[in-house]
């Protein structure tokens, strides 16, 4: 189920003794038996401490936990577990503080069904219903609706790129009520930002 270069990557942070799991919309296409477009980890080691063992990795934005690597032609981002301050300009909080804890991490994602964490022993970490929701095809934010796309309105554009995306899936009531409420913070933000987000559609 797990890709090999996650499997490999996972042996390499564990002996490093660090942890490493799938997450987002990795995780969420693993889990629905579809070849995911993306790969996205996340771990517990930092930056600093990944360059110890992955010292061919890009480290640009290492400042905010995020790490690329190349294996085997593709792709990869390793995010560090983190906790992040409040949003002031719609896009960018005001800090990322590197956490050990993968429940804290998941309180600022988006949806809960991109919130599952996998192992490499294939355990999922589930903190908000995300499993239970993948099973109903339901899109659902975590927290409050309101809150999440105040954070980033570029959520609105995903949401419905996913429900797009997702066979048979669709809003639950409050996620779908949000959207709708909140559409016109999508003015507050670069253009060039929402085309680009438009155009992964």
């Amino acid at each position: 189920m797990l890709p090999t270069s996650f499997l490999e990557l996972s042996n390499l942070f564990e002996q490093n003794g660090f942890s490493l799991y799938v997450i987002g919309g990795t995780s969420r296409d693993i889990l629905l038996g579809i070849d995911p477009a993306d790969f996205d980890y996340v771990t517990d080691a930092t930056p600093e401490d990944e360059k110890k063992f992955l010292p061919d990795a890009r480290y640009e934005f290492a400042r905010f936990g995020s790490v690329k690597i190349l294996k085997e032609g593709v792709e990869i981002d390793i995010t560090t577990l983190r906790e992040e301050g409040e949003y002031r300009d719609f896009r960018h909080p005001s800090y990322v503080k590197f956490i050990k804890s993968p429940e804290i991490d998941s309180r600022r994602r988006d949806f809960t069904i991109n919130a599952l964490y996998i192992d490499k022993d294939e355990n999922v970490l589930d903190f908000h219903g995300g499993l239970e929701d993948l099973q109903k095809k339901r899109i659902r934010f975590i927290g409050d609706p309101d809150l999440r796309i105040k954070e980033d309105p570029l959520r609105i554009l995903r949401a419905y790129r996913f429900q797009k995306r997702l066979e048979g899936f669709h809003f639950d009531p409050a996620t779908e009520a949000a959207l709708r409420r909140n559409e016109g913070y999508l003015e507050k933000l670069n253009p060039a930002k929402v085309k680009m987000e438009r155009e992964k559609e």
